[in-house]
């Protein structure tokens, strides 16, 4: 009961963290230089009297605050409005349409950060010694590896020079598969189209391993860490004592370094769903971070503030889902 009541108070509190959220967001695009109704216009001179005209049909002349309680208004309603900049297009239809794409990716990348974090940060943890340092060393420089640049160099090898993957894009349009859930992987699967999911696994192997290897060096990191000081504690010793095998003594001290881990795995996850934005920049990957990025060029500010929402709401989300697992892991947690 005490977890239940901790996980509806957390629920209860997403909605003041999205409301500080979208504050925030409201504030500083209306600060930012730059107006809707220009970029969207694409010209550089705009007779005054048409410049007005179409910001009273967007609404930008009313006061800052009706601006500010109308949108509250909607989304209180669900409604995240529609786009400034393309009229007619409503902005929950666009994340709709994006955010299978980012999912796909953060998939495909948290797996490969996992696997590899978890196999480095293990080897160093029960290796010690010259693998152990190695192991560091890579962690440090993983974690500080600049996106575009690891993108741009694996890019140079495999697609310019190799010629083994496609440099960028989620898909030859040629194979686009039914759309079933939006995950193109998952909708060749469901229809059976092996070109389709040949293609989608090729263009999702560069950028899944660019943000994987650069998300595996904190996870090399806290993995080592937590792991070998399960190893020397006096539970290991005892385990080995009572003739146990290194290996189920390995497991034990695994399960019992895992709440860190989690912790990480969270946090990484839900920001990733918030959009990569750096990888889906390089690798011309149609998701929400690619999304968001336009949308504040243009300066869309319906289409920025739904999109704040969304990653508002998928991180509180994330984050209470994390602290679920913490009970599930280890049974002296309490709330």
């Amino acid at each position: 009961m005490s977890l239940a009541r901790y996980v509806a108070v957390r629920l209860l509190l997403v909605v003041p963290t999205v409301l500080i959220l979208y504050t925030i967001v409201f504030i500083v695009m209306r600060v930012l230089p730059g107006d809707p109704v220009q970029a969207a216009l694409g010209v550089h001179y705009v007779p005054p009297e048409e410049l007005e005209e179409l910001r009273a049909k967007l609404g930008l002349d009313k006061p800052l605050y009706v601006q500010y309680f109308e949108y509250l208004a909607g989304l209180l309603r669900g409604d995240l409005g529609e786009s400034m900049v393309f009229q007619g297009r409503s902005v929950w239809e666009d994340i709709k349409d994006k955010f299978p794409a980012t999912l796909e990716l953060t998939l495909a990348a948290f797996t490969v950060s996992v696997i590899i974090g978890f196999v480095t940060g293990s080897i160093a943890a029960v290796k010690g010694g010259l693998v152990d340092r190695a192991m560091r060393v890579y962690g440090i420089i993983a974690y500080t590896m600049f996106i575009p640049w690891l993108g741009l160099m694996l890019i140079y090898i495999f697609s310019v020079e190799l010629k083994l993957l496609p440099s960028g894009g989620r898909i030859d349009p040629r194979f686009i598969p039914r759309d079933v859930t939006g995950l193109y992987i998952v909708d060749s699967i469901i229809t059976g189209d092996l070109r389709a999911l040949a293609s989608a696994l090729e263009h999702l192997v560069l950028p899944a391993l660019t943000l994987g290897i650069v998300l595996s060096g904190a996870y090399t990191r806290i993995v080592r860490v937590h792991l070998a000081e399960a190893l020397r504690s006096e539970y290991s010793i005892a385990y080995r004592a009572r003739g146990l095998r290194e290996s189920k003594v390995l497991a034990h001290a695994l399960r019992n370094s895992m709440v860190p881990v989690v912790t990480l795995m969270g946090l990484q996850l839900a920001l990733l769903l918030g959009g990569a934005v750096l990888t889906e920049t390089t690798f011309s990957w149609p998701g929400l971070g690619s999304f968001l990025v336009e949308r504040v060029m243009y300066r869309d500010y319906t289409a920025v503030q739904g999109a704040v929402v969304v990653f508002a709401v998928i991180v509180s989300l994330t984050s209470i889902i994390v602290d679920v697992v913490y009970a599930l892991i280890d049974p002296r947690i309490r709330y």
